[in-house]
């Protein structure tokens, strides 16, 4: 059973709003984890994940990959060398110098120059083989991610996870207003719900968003656009919740509904701005006060 106190008179501690932050990232937390789990349960079948096979031939490119650049490096050091050598040979000659150990050195240079270019010649053709099937792999599993994407599992678990969003945050923006109408301490537990699935609201445009519109061009502007008429929205709705708690606000206090001028129980009209301040109940038809929430006569609305 809440405690009922005057809304405008409720001022939340600091423990109260740290325990408000706390339960809002504890449902976030739980309603994360359906989120996402939606999928495991009613989306497409994850075929596209790679078997051990599959796994060995993506490996196998990678390795010849790799294995074609280091023997291109050591090919390009050895006719870094056989150059070498050999300026130093045609030095030697031009010098009249002896030149027999010179000589051995660019003959050895020539030969691993010979047999690293074979080398290289065999690592591109593994690269190239290996890169083929790879590609086949890939793309292969690209058409199947591709058709598991348009599948109507995935707009299923669309559907279920907008359904679940959309009635969190309904659900709790009227509890959150039905506590504000009690006048209920318990009003922050209500905000905190709402934040949670306000949230979530935005990880689903978010996500659902980047699959049909590139994030880098035309996201953030789609976002904005919609942040914004929600942020409107939310803001009409906001206003006409104030006015309504403003009357009442005013009735309580005893001044004019309208315009917050002092009325005495005896007064008929408003002396500030000439307004009636009483009126004839709609159930009943006896006299009430403009702006009480309820008729003190016959209780209605």
């Amino acid at each position: 059973m809440s405690i009922r106190v005057e809304t405008e008179d409720i001022t939340s501690t600091k423990g109260e709003k740290f325990l408000a932050v706390v339960l809002a990232a504890f449902v976030l937390i739980g309603s994360g984890w359906l989120y996402w789990k939606a999928y495991d349960w009613v989306g497409p079948d994850k075929a596209y994940s790679y078997s051990a096979a599959e796994n060995k031939i993506i490996d196998q490119a990678a390795n010849a990959d790799q294995e074609y650049y280091l023997t291109l490096e050591t090919h390009d050091k050895n006719t870094e060398d056989l150059n070498q050598a050999r300026a130093d040979l045609n030095l030697a000659v031009d010098r009249g110098e002896s030149t027999a150990v010179l000589e051995r050195q660019y003959r050895e240079a020539q030969t691993a120059v010979k047999l690293s270019r074979e080398q290289l010649t065999k690592a591109e053709e593994v690269r190239d083989r290996t890169a083929a099937a790879a590609g086949k792999v890939e793309a292969l599993h690209q058409k199947i991610e591709k058709e598991n994407a348009n599948s109507w599992r995935h707009w299923l678990v669309a559907g279920l996870r907008l359904v679940f969003i959309g009635g969190m945050l309904l659900g709790s923006l009227l509890w959150t207003q039905r506590l504000r109408a009690r006048e209920s301490r318990y009003v922050p537990i209500g905000f905190a719900l709402t934040a949670s699935a306000t949230i979530l609201a935005f990880v689903f445009l978010v996500d659902y968003i980047t699959d049909y519109i590139d994030i880098l061009e035309l996201g953030p502007i789609v976002l904005s656009l919609m942040g914004i008429a929600a942020t409107i929205g939310a803001f009409a709705l906001l206003q006409k919740y104030l006015a309504k708690r403003t009357t009442r606000t005013r009735v309580r206090k005893g001044e004019c509904p309208f315009c917050a001028f002092p009325v005495r129980p005896d007064q008929a009209h408003c002396e500030g701005c000439g307004r009636a301040a009483v009126a004839e109940c709609a159930t009943c038809n006896h006299a009430r006060r403009v702006g009480t929430p309820h008729c003190a006569s016959c209780g209605a609305e």
